[in-house]
Formats: C-alpha cells, sequence, structure tokens
C-alpha cells in the first residue's frame, strides 16, 4: 500500500465525512487523485463500510450489548475460519475475534432486551458443536469508541481564586 493511501485512510478513520477537497489540500494532491485513491480502495476491499459511531445512551431505544468470550474446539484444515465463520452469521452478532489468551473468540453481540440475548446465548451459541465454554459480560456503559470520547469531563466553571 502507497504511503498516500495510508495517510488517506487515516485521516478518513479519523472522520470520514471530511470533504474531498479538504482531504487534497491536507494530502497536497489534486481531488482526482484523492477520488480515484479512494474509489481503488472501496473496489479493493480495503474500504468496506462508511458508518458513524452512535451514542445509543442518547437514544431511547430498547439495547443490550454484550461481548462474548468463547471457547471452541478449532476444526480440522479450517482452524478457527470455520468456526469463526457459523458464529458471525448470526443477526445478533456484530463483531467476531479471534484472540490470543484464555478464549478463543471474542463475540460482541447486540439484542433488544436481556432476555433475548440470553436466548441466543443458550439457544444459538452454546448449542455450537465446536463451543466448549463461554462467558459473558454485559456492556453497562460506553466511556470511548474508535477514538471518540462519549462524554467529556464536566469543565469546572468556577472562578479561579488566587492568593
Amino acid at each position: 500500500m502507497s504511503d498516500l493511501k495510508l495517510k488517506l485512510l487515516n485521516l478518513m478513520q479519523e472522520d470520514c465525512r471530511i470533504p474531498l477537497e479538504k482531504l487534497s489540500v491536507m494530502l497536497g494532491i489534486s481531488m482526482q487523485e484523492t477520488a480515484e485513491a479512494i474509489e481503488e480502495m472501496e473496489e479493493d476491499g480495503t474500504i468496506l463500510r462508511y458508518r458513524p459511531v452512535v451514542n445509543w445512551d442518547r437514544i431511547n431505544v430498547n439495547r443490550v450489548e454484550a461481548m462474548i468470550e468463547v471457547k471452541v474446539t478449532p476444526q480440522r484444515d479450517m482452524g478457527f475460519d470455520a468456526v469463526a465463520s457459523r458464529i458471525y452469521r448470526f443477526d445478533e452478532v456484530k463483531s467476531v475475534y479471534l484472540m490470543s489468551g484464555s478464549y478463543d473468540l471474542l463475540v460482541l453481540v447486540e439484542a433488544a432486551t436481556l432476555k433475548e440475548l440470553a436466548s441466543f446465548v443458550s439457544e444459538k451459541l452454546s448449542v455450537l458443536d465446536t463451543v466448549t465454554g463461554t462467558a459473558t459480560s454485559f456492556v453497562l456503559k460506553r466511556y470511548k469508541q474508535d477514538g471518540v470520547i462519549f462524554e467529556a469531563a464536566a469543565k469546572d466553571h468556577r472562578l479561579v481564586v488566587s492568593p
């Protein structure tokens, strides 16, 4: 990957709403070169999607999120990929990561209610023949996601008193 594309990706990952004109100025290239680089990365699968970072706590909607540590038995000739593929196809699953450490996969799931999420774990995930164990942790509050701080510390508006 070229240094230019890497710089462009870093800028877009910080804020994908930066206008093409501004990206071009920041990179010191023409708008056409910038547009072509973006188009190439979209076509080759480097850029998969553009999406906002949403603070769901500001919206009155039922939503439960959990991170599930999953221990699995890898399948012969396919390793963990086949197991991960089965898991990420469920609608409740938002992300799946292969991990090092005491468990194999980290699965981020979302459901409308705690009951729906529990049902997913007990009826869909845990019953897979390759799954040997799970440990579920519920997201209680999100402080930072993708480099975005959700609630900055309240500023002290008191006047400074000096001796």
